[in-house]
């Protein structure tokens, strides 16, 4: 009975083994595509963060993609002035949300974020 459970112990520290390798080159490729210059992605990104630049300090409307919503902006979306847009670097941008007289500053990853509007 000892000796099914090294086995599957064994089999067990296998997949581990095997699913963490997968993990590191996924984690890598997805580095070297951000990286890349002159793709879809790449000019996509860029026109986002130039024009989160352009907004900083202005009530903004924030779309996401389709897993990477935040609930607070989700919510407060759609009223005008809920959302501002306090600072951005390219790869973060850091927004103020108002909640009656309570307010929140968060970080938002600006690849989930698809669209920004007025």
């Amino acid at each position: 009975m000892e000796y099914v459970g090294l086995v599957f112990g064994i089999f067990g520290l296998m997949a581990y083994l095997s699913v963490s390798s997968l993990k590191n080159r996924v984690s890598r490729l997805e580095r070297e595509l951000q990286a890349m210059q002159g793709n879809n992605y790449s000019l996509e990104r860029a026109s986002l963060a130039e024009s989160l630049k352009s907004r900083i300090g202005e009530p903004i409307l924030l779309t996401f993609r389709e897993d990477e919503q935040d609930i607070d902006c989700m919510m407060l979306g759609r009223k005008t002035g809920a959302i501002t847009l306090l600072d951005t670097d390219g790869e973060w941008a850091l927004i103020s949300i108002e909640k009656g007289k309570e307010k929140k500053q968060k970080l938002i990853r600006v690849t989930s974020v698809r669209g920004v509007s007025n």
